[in-house]
């Protein structure tokens, strides 16, 4: 039971810190916007699990309470004459968890793995200075981006316990943006995207894990309320991501519907907080937490001119 925990304990972090507010794209991610800013961006997150928060190991019995921050940067730039952006992002994360009818416990801090996003927008969103956007009429946009993920948080195949996954991953996305009503203040979104993952070929030290690709449909619902304040209603539905530990068929397909909501203030031009809420609902072999959030935004270039 104890190589269990240490288990569930270390696999806990190996996903996106986004779990806290359900690996959602956050809503409007797709809309256009001028070209040439720049943007930092703090979150926070906290989440509290049973059985696990990743989505390649269940553990039944685990009780997990995991906090992450996380450092993004974003530069946006023309692509073929249409708005395009890159993402880094860096983590550090401290978990705690103990197996439920024994008197285990264990905690571990570290750092997580990094990533890298590359998107563009397709259809809607040409690449625009300050001076041409404010002529701009929002329009259905239609969005296409790459997350890769890079095993780079800490991590020692003797050890039980780690922080990073020892894996790549790779989640392209394809998105639907739509505003509509008075003012265009409300924006419907679609997100349909799939991950890969390359094999952990020292999971527990000495096996081999694979996972087939889990797919994920999204759908955001948000509103503009005056010029400083949108909220959202968030949904995410993802499906399959079966593993094999050498080889052996681990039969554990998942399906996990998760519900959440976001609210952000703008209180300068430049400047952006967002608390964030969000709650697994169904989860059949899939993460089963609630976790908060809130994420602190600051922009600069022309978007902030």
């Amino acid at each position: 039971m104890y190589r269990r925990l240490s288990w569930a304990i270390a696999a806990a972090v190996l996903c996106s810190p986004r779990a806290l507010h359900a690996q959602f794209t956050d809503p409007r991610t797709y809309s256009n916007s001028p070209v040439g800013f720049s943007q930092v961006e703090l979150d926070y997150g906290y989440a509290k699990a049973d059985a696990s928060v990743d989505s390649s190991l269940v553990v039944d019995g685990a009780k997990l309470e995991l906090n992450v921050g996380t450092l993004s940067y974003t530069r946006g730039f023309s692509l073929l004459r249409r708005l395009a952006w890159a993402q880094a992002t860096v983590s550090l994360a401290s978990l705690a968890g103990s197996l439920a009818g024994t008197s285990l416990s264990r905690s571990v801090t570290g750092t997580g793995d990094a990533s890298l996003q590359l998107a563009t927008l397709l259809t809607g969103g040409p690449a625009l200075s300050v001076a041409e956007f404010t002529r701009y009429e929002p329009t259905t946009t239609c969005g296409l981006s790459l997350t890769i993920t890079a095993p780079t948080g800490k991590y020692d195949a003797d050890r039980l316990l780690n922080l990073g996954s020892d894996r790549w991953s790779f989640k392209p996305e394809l998105a639907i943006s739509h505003p509509f009503g008075s003012g265009r203040s409300w924006v419907v979104d679609a997100y349909f995207n799939l991950s890969f993952f390359t094999d952990n070929t020292t999971y527990h030290a000495r096996e081999i894990l694979r996972q087939e690709p889990l797919m994920g449909i999204e759908g955001h619902l948000s509103r503009s309320i005056g010029s400083s304040f949108v909220a959202s209603l968030d949904t995410r539905y993802a499906f399959r991501g079966r593993t094999l530990v050498d080889g052996e068929d681990q039969n554990n397909s998942q399906q996990g519907f998760v519900l959440g909501s976001e609210a952000a203030w703008s209180p300068s031009s430049r400047s952006t907080i967002t608390l964030l809420f969000a709650k697994a609902l169904v989860h059949k072999n899939a993460p089963d937490y609630t976790g908060v959030g809130v994420k602190v935004t600051y922009g600069w270039g022309q978007a902030g001119s």
